[in-house]
């Protein structure tokens, strides 16, 4: 049985070529998106673990006390040096009067002591000068004293003498009885002055040792210098450690009046007027700054990313918005390292995770950047190189 060969008509040739160029440019395209699509991958890096971070401050009292004035509410703006609370200053104000006074006793203390010091300095030296002087007087008065009960003691040996050879003579007639009795008077006379010479150098000799006395308590003036000049450094340090405690009181006083450290917006208030507060108790936290993005990219993402490339952020809370950044840095450490419990790996099976490294993005044009909230959902996208 013979085959003929079936004719294809000439229209449906065409289709069927049309439809073979149709199917091979699609297929061309596919493949070139396919390829641009992969040159875009292999040049950037994204992630959705990523958030808006940024500096928060914590609010706490220095002093405890109750609270007599709040001025902030919530989430209000304030500008460095704003009032933020007020704490009851009546205790505080009377612990920096009572400081006042003690300071004030005691830098009267000291001056009191600078005082003595400089008179004992002053009289002791010329209680010590006079001292001498007297001294060599009394020893210069002894000297008289003995000298003239010498010859005291000498004349009435002499008329002593004269005295029994005139009683020899009146005897024997050779002497007259007047003369016999002007003898014995002299005789007495001198004997009296002699008594009284002795009696003069013994005065002499007590003058000498009261004045040797006086040259001694004289000499201890470096001692008493010594001392006085030890109760001037104890004045002096007593009004140091005053004049400390009166710095710490109005420290204290000053404490009573809470002001905001920098300009930011007030964030989880936790304190009302009537509240009674303690020392380093969190009462309210403040946001400043400017706010950046913490993206936390896969370990594998970080092989060609370096501080400085360009990042365009996008955020959930503005869909249509690109924000302009770059890499500032990257966490030396793992997210899990830096956790309040890190993994241990040395105990217990071991299974391998893929770690996430935080990465620290600063928006540029800080400026022009609509109001962020820290921890809005962002996704940075990381131009590592190698794509358009």
């Amino acid at each position: 049985m013979d085959t003929k060969p079936v004719s294809v008509p000439p229209d449906a040739r065409r289709t069927r070529r049309r439809r073979f160029k149709v199917l091979g440019v699609l297929l061309l395209a596919a493949a070139s998106a396919g390829g641009g699509y992969g040159l875009s991958i292999r040049g950037h890096e994204t992630t959705d673990d990523a958030f808006v971070d940024g500096t928060i401050v914590q609010i706490s009292p220095q002093i405890g006390g109750k609270v007599i004035a709040v001025h902030v509410t919530d989430n209000q703006a304030v500008h460095a040096g704003d009032p933020l609370i007020d704490i009851d200053p009546g205790d505080y104000e009377a612990a920096a009067a009572a400081a006042q006074a003690r300071l004030d006793a005691a830098r009267a203390r000291r001056q009191a002591a600078q005082a003595t010091l400089d008179l004992t300095r002053v009289t002791s030296g010329a209680d010590y000068i006079k001292a001498e002087g007297l001294l060599a007087s009394a020893r210069q008065r002894v000297s008289q004293a003995r000298a003239t009960a010498d010859a005291a003691q000498a004349d009435a040996a002499r008329a002593a003498g004269d005295a029994q050879r005139y009683k020899e003579l009146l005897k024997s007639g050779n002497a007259s009885r007047q003369r016999y009795d002007q003898a014995m008077a002299e005789a007495r006379s001198t004997q009296a002055r002699w008594k009284a010479a002795q009696a003069a150098a013994a005065s002499a000799l007590a003058e000498v040792d009261q004045a040797a006395a006086q040259v001694k308590s004289a000499g201890t003036a470096a001692l008493q210098v010594a001392i006085k000049a030890a109760d001037l450094a104890l004045a002096t340090a007593q009004e140091a450690q005053a004049e400390a405690e009166l710095r710490t009181a109005r420290l204290n006083l000053s404490y009573t009046h809470i002001a905001a450290p920098q300009s930011g917006r007030v964030a989880r208030k936790a304190v009302d007027i009537g509240d009674t507060v303690q020392k380093d108790q969190t009462i309210l936290q403040l946001v400043v700054g400017t706010p950046w993005v913490t993206a936390n990219f896969k370990e594998t993402q970080l092989t060609r990313m370096r501080p400085g490339q360009t990042v365009t952020v996008t955020l959930d809370v503005y869909p249509g918005l690109h924000l302009a950044g770059h890499v500032d840095s990257v966490q030396p450490g793992t997210g899990a390292r830096f956790s309040l419990l890190p993994p241990e790996n040395a105990t217990g099976n071991y299974v391998k995770v893929v770690q996430r490294v935080p990465v620290k993005i600063v928006l540029d044009h800080p400026e022009q950047m609509p109001p962020l909230a820290i921890g809005m959902s962002a996704i940075p996208d990381v131009r590592v190189g190698g794509g358009p």
